[in-house]
């Protein structure tokens, strides 16, 4: 285990997840994983003084609701005697009804780390100060937060143009995992659309329906209210219309939420869909029902569209990936750099 990757583990658990000596921390990881993440995580557990357990599972076929046939005993009673859960199978088991039943404990600190490769986790937690990121990650919210029923534009050089109104926060996303709830790797910040309000076309890069890849052609979404069709995207055009059928019960369901990455240190790897999503400048934008209707969950597809432009009420706030507006906000975007110490 490299140096690098020891003090992201650290800083993940540490500070990120605040884990505290004597807590009862679960890693759960699946054989399809990177095995140097969950070895540095385990060890820097340790160095904290948890009580730390690891649970390997097989790889799961699906994510969220999908999942809960393919789950165990075994892995329930781990995860509901947890005061922290790592979580970094992939497909992943935020959504599931277990996952549901640990949330509604009201103790679980529970951290979706997906298919972060071991190099993904360095530049994640190891090459960027989390404050500094933060401020970033903050003033976006706030911006988004006072434009709750304004009209939001999205364009790309591949072909992009999609306009909706914004929806409602879904969840906020704050700076340390120190209280019970779900938490996310750093890195990109989500736009809630009100769903019926989606209208154009999404041109994705990278999917991530039943695994996650890279596409040899872009694929093409058609959205009018709901996702009308799918073109281009070669071969996984096909993976990608019966995962989206199989998420929003027999159709392609809405777009449910855009994101935009602002990590300094993320890469495009084309393999890993936690750290490829959060580079800067790129959308992860999730597809099918939303969380809160019947058959929703986070059984949802999402793709990744590279490198967007946003338009906020007819003001640009992201030109080609870069925060260009308001002022202030731009001026916290341009200081925040990766470091290599």
């Amino acid at each position: 285990m490299s140096v690098g990757l020891a003090a992201a583990a650290d800083v993940l658990v540490r500070d990120y997840m605040a884990v505290r000596p004597g807590e009862n921390m679960l890693i759960t990881a699946d054989t399809a994983g990177d095995a140097a993440v969950w070895q540095a995580i385990l060890t820097a557990a340790q160095q904290a003084d948890a009580r730390v357990a690891l649970l390997l599972l097989p790889q799961l076929p699906f994510q969220g609701r999908l999942a809960d046939p393919y789950l165990t005993p075994p892995l329930s009673g781990a995860v509901l005697a947890s005061d922290v859960w790592i979580d970094l199978t992939f497909p992943y088991l935020a959504g599931s009804e277990l996952y549901d039943d640990a949330m509604k404990t009201n103790r679980v600190r529970y951290f979706l780390g997906g298919d972060m490769t071991a190099d993904g986790l360095a530049r994640l937690f190891g090459r960027v100060d989390l404050d500094n990121y933060y401020a970033v990650h903050k003033a976006f919210d706030a911006l988004i937060n006072s434009a709750i029923g304004q009209p939001m534009r999205i364009t790309d050089r591949a072909g992009t143009d999609v306009e909706f109104k914004l929806g409602k926060r879904g969840f906020e996303k704050p700076r340390r995992g120190d209280r019970p709830g779900s938490y996310l790797v750093p890195g990109s910040c989500t736009m809630f659309p009100e769903v019926e309000s989606v209208r154009g076309q999404i041109r994705v890069g990278s999917v991530f329906h039943e695994y996650y890849t890279a596409l040899a052609e872009p694929m093409t979404l058609e959205i009018d209210g709901k996702i009308k069709a799918l073109h281009g995207g070669g071969n996984e055009r096909f993976v990608a219309d019966r995962a989206l059928r199989r998420a929003a019960g027999g159709e392609y369901g809405y777009i449910i939420h855009f994101t935009h990455g602002i990590h300094p240190a993320a890469r495009v790897t084309g393999k890993s869909f936690i750290e490829d999503m959060r580079a800067r400048g790129n959308n992860a934008i999730g597809m099918g029902l939303p969380w809160w209707e019947p058959g929703g969950g986070e059984n949802h597809p999402d793709a990744i569209l590279y490198m967007q432009s946003i338009e906020l009420d007819g003001q640009q706030i992201v030109e080609d990936g870069a925060i260009v507006g308001p002022p202030a906000l731009a001026k916290v975007a341009d200081e925040l750099e990766p470091f290599f110490g």
